[in-house]
């Protein structure tokens, strides 16, 4: 997901920390980053098959609703963990803080993480990672949930764009392993956003 964590961090960085607009533009570009980086061999985490016949992966329709400026709150005093994944790898994670934010009414909340050995390099170290689940998944979406990247904020309000939410690797190809959505972040709503389930 090299080049789709590049693209989030610069729009982050290009946008700024304040209170910003949905981007119609940004949530295309992200699906032409991504549809472009799974068409090609060198990056593609599609089986070899799959591969062959691919065109483009199904999203939902680009939504305004589900961009929010999100309040943050930073963790205190928060452990590393090791987070399960699908395989037998545990990734050392912290739970970095928490977002507020509404959607069709409703108050929701998600916990963001922080990777520790991504933080280390220079590319990531503002990286933040927001695994969510909701009612789509296992039925329109993946259901193991998808993922979202972020950039650590300077203020209290933090850009979601669920519009640009992906797959986990192993929603394509079994020899991946794939971090699981912690149970607090399973959303009591439906997020018609971002990618669909493959096939």
């Amino acid at each position: 997901m090299k080049k789709i964590l590049s693209l989030v961090l610069l729009q982050a960085f290009t946008f700024g920390f304040a209170q910003i607009k949905f981007s119609k533009t940004e949530a295309e570009k992200f699906q032409k980053t991504i549809n472009a980086e799974y068409a090609d061999a060198k990056t593609s985490p599609l089986m070899e098959e799959d591969l062959k016949t691919f065109k483009a992966l199904d999203f939902y329709p680009i939504n305004g609703k589900y961009f929010v400026n999100a309040k943050f709150v930073k963790a205190k005093n928060e452990k590393v963990f090791e987070m399960k994944t699908t395989g037998t790898r545990t990734p050392k994670y912290i739970k970095y803080g928490t977002v507020f934010f509404t959607i069709d009414g409703k108050s929701l909340k998600l916990n963001v993480y922080r990777n520790i050995e991504l933080s280390k390099t220079d590319e990531y170290k503002d990286h933040l990672f927001l695994p969510f689940s909701d009612l789509t998944s296992g039925k329109e979406s993946y259901i193991g949930g998808r993922y979202i990247d972020l950039k650590i904020p300077k203020g209290q309000t933090i850009p979601i764009d669920f519009n640009q939410a992906y797959n986990p690797y192993c929603a394509y190809n079994h020899k991946y392993s794939c971090p699981l959505v912690p149970l607090e972040n399973d959303l009591n709503i439906e997020i018609k956003a971002g990618v669909k389930t493959f096939h």
